[in-house]
């Protein structure tokens, strides 16, 4: 049995955070995104600029601000940002974010449409249980797209399991270990919200992705919503 665990480190950071969850289980992903897929993602590359219209200053606007001040309460690697402030950036700069594979392109096309920052593991590749808190560093780290161990820091808040880091800098960084492939049947999507006022987007957002799942990837989908008084799920018995 394997267990996604939120732990006590994590919540007094941030104890009115709420994580919203899919476990998404015999998904049929593939790295040719059919046109209907990649027609959601071009749509939300678009309708993305409304989160960039409140200030001129880039770092100002809320989806981005609310991240950058986050990361400022926990160690992170020179330059980490969130990973919604990645993709903003790219709209901003309009350079489209591309099509990888379904799954990825349906949650960043969930992540570009409402603000908040999604990512996903495939559960499969997860050594045990798969916990989101501060660690005390140096767990074995190797970045999608990277040949070199990037150990975590002390004190970084991070994704991790028994082998090591699975995600970096809360949001930032995936490692290629437990990444979502055209082979993944089961994975782990997590989308995270600290601004309470956003809570019925990231409600909203939850379900459309289960919604898109179920349509695009003929999986079967079942969502969770963790707080601080509700922190842990059984992922895969």
């Amino acid at each position: 049995m394997k267990k996604f665990i939120v732990d006590k480190s994590f919540w007094d950071l941030f104890p009115n955070a709420m994580l919203g969850i899919i476990l998404i289980k015999n998904m049929q992903n593939s790295n040719n995104s059919p046109k209907e897929v990649q027609d959601i993602l071009k749509k939300a590359n678009k309708d993305a600029y409304k989160h960039l219209e409140f200030s001129s200053i880039f770092s100002e606007n809320p989806a981005i601000k609310v991240w950058r001040d986050t990361f400022q309460k926990f160690k992170t690697k020179k330059g980490a940002r969130s990973s919604i402030e990645a993709l903003l950036k790219r709209v901003e700069k309009d350079n489209e974010v591309n099509s990888i594979n379904i799954l990825v392109d349906l949650y960043n096309a969930i992540s570009l449409e409402f603000g908040l920052p999604c990512g996903a593991e495939d559960i499969k590749k997860i050594n045990g249980n798969l916990i989101l808190g501060i660690t005390n560093g140096g767990d074995e780290f190797y970045p999608l797209g990277e040949e070199e161990n990037s150990p975590t820091l002390p004190n970084e808040v991070c994704y991790y399991d028994s082998q090591g880091a699975v995600c970096r800098c809360l949001n930032w960084r995936d490692g290629k270990r437990t990444m979502i492939d055209e082979n993944t049947k089961d994975a782990f999507l997590i989308m995270e919200c600290v601004d309470e006022t956003q809570f019925d987007a990231l409600k909203n957002a939850i379900n459309k992705m289960s919604n898109y799942a179920q349509k695009y990837l003929n999986a079967n989908c079942k969502t969770h919503f963790l707080t601080k008084q509700n922190s842990e799920i059984i992922i895969e018995n």
